[in-house]
């Protein structure tokens, strides 16, 4: 089955809080388990103790593990985590979510939960790892519901114990059909993902099961119960072809940066080496590593300039996908550290990039002065609003210094939404990934009559437009291709 059908069928079948929608966490909507981050973060820092390593290096042997045994299993690691506070333990797995975990989100599993979340319907992880393990992704795709092995707590410390059996196998599938018996939700009409066969009951207490990614038994189990089968795009390791493509990718993209710079020497044209940079060393570079984009409205992109030009930051690969679809004439603000990296650094000093210390708020407002001065002398400027890039497709708060900057300026500003680039490159991924990233550019918004009373509202307005936009991906044959070929 295919996703987007399983999206269309979810758009399709009922609505509303009366049905579920339960989603294995390890596997499912993550690739591999979070347990592996924990040893391997344990290990990096030499914290790991000897029983610790043990439990980690006897855990994948057991391959055949009834309720008994994964309790027993359990139960060993857990008692590592005697003595310490449940808020320390909830901020050492938010740290390793944001470290190690978020880039192993699966995309699919996230555009899945949007679908639910849209429909209506009442969504939860139901996981036999530990609520602190499921938190951090959680609230980042705005999942409310938990249900996880529980473990026991005395005056806000760790005791090293379990409270009751962890929600494993059977006990998962009771567990789910006591939340939906307290939550009035219908179980025939509600979805349950799941990859392992330990989830097989989890499964059949649903209506509309599907297999994520599933091992050599559970798909044998879907073919049999006639359950569709989802496989999505490895997040781990990326393929041998995706590594091949980044390092061309950065090759050409450091020799043209290395050949404008030299450029500029021999010629002192600063903006025409920027604009050599950006148009062919991105276009270039993307066509190494296999990665198109595809623009809905480019004209919007030479309908008004200059202008300040906003997009949603998801990857590192947005700074070069903004270079590629503005082309020339532009600038930007980047965050203070880019401007000691070797090569780049002196390509954005060249560039005439701002370098903002987003730790300082007065030295943020101070840095955006001089970006008026470059709007008003012909240059475009692109801001990423939410100041830093998120973990998954989620939209951030947007801050109001790219509106006040354009309004003093007297420049419109642009939306440019980017749908999938971190797809492409997650948040903390070196790799790039072969694929399409799509655009949308929306109608340039006037600012010039915005009062300081109604820039929050405002720019809450604006936010808006990308939420819907992203929720309402219009019609694929609107699409231009802006990169070039090779």
């Amino acid at each position: 089955m295919s996703l987007k059908n399983a999206i269309a069928d979810i758009e399709s079948g009922p609505q509303g809080p009366a049905v579920g929608a339960f989603f294995d966490f390890d596997g499912t909507l993550i690739d591999g388990f979070s347990a592996a981050e924990y040893f391997k973060d344990r290990i990096r820092k030499r914290e790991i103790t000897k029983r610790e390593l043990l439990t980690a290096l006897k855990a994948p042997l057991k391959t055949d593990l009834d309720a008994v045994g994964f309790k027993a299993l359990f139960q060993e690691l857990m008692t590592e985590w005697a003595g310490y506070k449940e808020s320390e333990m909830r901020a050492y797995w938010q740290r390793l979510f944001v470290e190690r975990v978020a880039k192993r989100m699966y995309h699919e599993g996230f555009t899945l939960v949007k679908a639910h979340l849209k429909a209506g319907h009442t969504v939860a992880i139901a996981s036999s790892a530990t609520r602190y393990q499921i938190e951090g992704l959680a609230e980042e795709y705005g999942i409310k519901h938990i249900l996880a092995s529980k473990l026991e707590v005395k005056r806000g410390v760790l005791t090293g114990r379990l409270s009751g059996d962890p929600a494993w196998g059977a006990n998962k599938a009771a567990a789910v059909k006591q939340f939906a018996t307290k939550q009035t939700i219908d179980l025939s009409q509600s979805y349950g993902y799941a990859n392992g066969d330990e989830d097989i009951d989890f499964l059949n207490s649903v209506g509309r099961a599907t297999a994520i990614n599933p091992d050599r038994i559970l798909r044998s189990e879907a073919r049999l119960s006639d359950w569709p089968i989802i496989d999505f795009t490895m997040r781990r390791r990326a393929p041998l072809k995706a590594l091949a493509g980044t390092v061309g990718c950065y090759s050409a993209m450091t020799a043209t940066m290395l050949a404008g710079l030299a450029y500029n020497r021999v010629y002192q044209d600063p903006r025409r080496a920027v604009d050599l940079i950006a148009s062919v060393g991105s276009d270039v570079g993307f066509a190494l590593a296999g990665v198109k984009i595809n623009v809905i409205n480019e004209h919007n992109l030479w309908k008004a300039r200059p202008a300040v030009f906003i997009i949603n930051h998801q990857s590192k690969l947005d700074f070069f996908i903004f270079c590629n679809i503005i082309r020339r004439g532009a600038t930007g603000v980047v965050k203070k550290e880019a401007a000691n990296a070797p090569i780049i650094g002196p390509f954005l000093k060249m560039a005439e990039m701002s370098f903002i210390d987003r730790s300082n708020t007065q030295s943020a407002i101070e840095t955006l002065k001089p970006v008026v001065e470059r709007l008003k002398k012909g240059l475009s400027v692109g801001i990423a609003p939410e100041g830093t890039r998120s973990y998954s497709p989620n939209l951030g708060r947007f801050k109001k210094g790219a509106f006040y900057v354009a309004r003093q300026a007297g420049v419109p500003i642009v939306p440019v939404v980017l749908r999938n680039s971190g797809e492409i490159q997650a948040r903390n991924d070196q790799t790039i990934r072969a694929g399409t990233v799509d655009i949308c550019v929306l109608e340039p918004i006037d600012v010039s009559a915005w009062t300081d009373a109604d820039m929050s509202k405002n720019v809450e307005e604006v936010r808006q437009q990308f939420v819907d936009t992203l929720s309402n991906w219009p019609d694929a044959s609107n699409y231009s291709v802006a990169v070039a070929k090779l």
